[in-house]
């Protein structure tokens, strides 16, 4: 918060990234202790990030970082690993706040994943170039005259006064990158026109625009489907389905995570990369990591799948067996058996991504607590101690083990849904609920019929009507029956 810039949003000056680890442990702490400051400072950040030009106002998704504090010139790469965290930013603050602008931005993030970032296949693709005829930026920025020649004169009147159309060139010179400008109250007010109107015509013109854009040469396109950025992508997009209520980004992020089982799984062990119909190379720490991570958000999608669980129980294992130093703590980036390194390295510090033992220590806690297994937590607990000095000292380089140690301090709660086939309804609407909640760190699963087969921790009895159980870490609450036993059992 020392660094916070309280006129444009982030942190520090130019360039400025996005660094969502950090945006996360930061607002988790704020609405946790009640900080008003420090959750205003998060959504101003996402709110100017959004509206300004490290978004792609017509296409959806983010470009990698800001090359002003302003965010408003970006370097136009595109990077997957940076969209699916963004995502499911964008999505908790939703939860938090209810801003149409962040349901938007996740909608509009969604869809680019699909249509341009996922294969054939089903995996995502890990970038789009910045440039595209030797020029960076030229397939994203505009001339007003080019612009003004395809629209209608409302059109171009709203479009401009939204996009900063009417002010001077901002990119080189000549030319003009997209932000917002203004609301649609303020286009209204200038143009003289109602605000539903004027909100039509700037609809018209984006689909016009983005039409005219898709006839231009496209960026290069980096199409290795890596598993780790994968993982990323898919608990994004399934952690924002499942808030924002749309089932097709769930079925996107679901054949993602079916490529990556059957084409990067192989023989119990997980690999890093695929391209041209080869899979390769032994997986790193954050492969294994950041699935663990999707895959329990798979878990929370409809019924809790005995596949999922067993996959998941497998990363884990292989977490501790191939990576952890059992001696010291922590875990090592590659594995035990991987070809010998002059040095190991024990990456804690986040960076573009999280950090390979902050988001092990993360989800092996989650996952210890609804399988009920200690040795995944006592893992964990090694690892954070191994590098609570560090943390302490300079904890805005570890976001992602801070978000570790407040879940070990104050566990999340576990959720547990079941009912009969007639309670149907009534699981949904509780699962909408639960959905629509800010409680980061928190674990919704729902029963399947038949529960043979998973842990006994969250095989619960199917009774007569719809039941669900309120658990934080080893302790259950009674099962309650009604909506509003189920809010008050799990507190603020």
């Amino acid at each position: 918060m020392q660094s916070f810039d309280a006129r444009h949003g982030g942190f520090g000056g130019a360039p400025k990234f996005p660094h969502s680890s950090n945006l996360d442990a930061l607002l988790r702490q704020a609405v946790s202790a009640g900080d008003d400051t420090a959750r205003d400072a998060v959504v101003l950040t996402l709110r100017r990030m959004a509206e300004g030009g490290l978004y792609d106002q017509l296409g959806g998704g983010f470009y990698r970082y800001s090359t002003d504090e302003r965010w408003l010139i970006p370097h136009f790469e595109k990077m997957l690993y940076d969209n699916g965290p963004l995502l499911r930013l964008y999505a908790e603050a939703w939860q938090l706040t209810r801003e149409p602008l962040f349901r938007d931005v996740c909608a509009g993030t969604a869809r680019w994943l699909i249509r341009e970032m996922q294969s054939e296949s089903g995996g995502y693709f890990s970038s789009l170039d910045a440039d595209s005829e030797g020029e960076e930026g030229k397939f994203y920025v505009w001339g007003r005259d080019e612009i003004a020649a395809h629209l209608d004169a409302e059109e171009f009147a709203a479009f401009a006064a939204r996009y900063g159309l009417d002010g001077a060139p901002n990119f080189e010179g000549g030319s003009w990158h997209l932000h917002v400008t203004r609301t649609i109250a303020e286009v209204a007010a200038l143009t003289g026109r109602p605000q539903a109107d004027c909100a039509a015509s700037i609809g018209h013109a984006r689909q016009k625009l983005s039409a005219l854009r898709a006839t231009r040469v496209r960026p290069g396109r980096d199409d290795k489907i890596l598993t780790s950025w994968n993982a990323l992508a898919i608990d994004g997009m399934l952690f924002a389905a499942r808030v924002l209520g749309e089932p097709a980004w769930a079925i996107s992020a679901r054949r993602a995570l079916d490529f990556i089982r059957s084409d990067l799984w192989r023989d119990g062990r997980l690999l890093a990369t695929h391209k041209d119909g080869r899979s390769h190379l032994n997986a790193y720490l954050d492969d294994h990591a950041f699935m663990l991570g999707a895959l329990l958000e798979a878990m929370q999608q409809h019924q809790v799948d005995r596949v999922d669980i067993g996959w998941a129980t497998a990363l884990a294992q292989l977490l501790l067996q191939q990576f952890e130093d059992t001696a010291a703590g922590g875990f090592f980036f590659t594995s035990h058996d991987h070809e010998k390194l002059v040095l190991r390295t024990k990456p804690a510090q986040d960076g573009s991504t999280a950090s390979g033992n902050g988001t092990a220590a993360l989800y092996l806690q989650r996952f210890g607590h609804l399988v009920g297994e200690m040795h995944y937590l006592q893992s964990a607990e090694r690892t954070m101690t191994l590098f609570a000095g560090e943390v302490g000292r300079v904890p805005h380089a570890f976001g992602t083990l801070v978000s570790a140690m407040a879940e070990f301090a104050d566990s999340p709660p576990i959720v547990i849904l079941a009912g009969p086939a007639e309670a149907a309804g009534t699981l949904a609407e509780w699962r909408s609920l639960l959905a629509g909640r800010h409680q980061p760190g928190s674990i919704v699963v729902a029963l399947p019929e038949n529960v043979e087969g998973l842990p006994d921790v969250i095989a619960k009895p199917r009774g007569a009507h719809a039941e669900a159980w309120v658990c934080r870490g080893a302790q259950c609450l009674p099962p309650v029956g009604d909506t509003d036993a189920l809010i008050e059992a799990l507190g603020k």
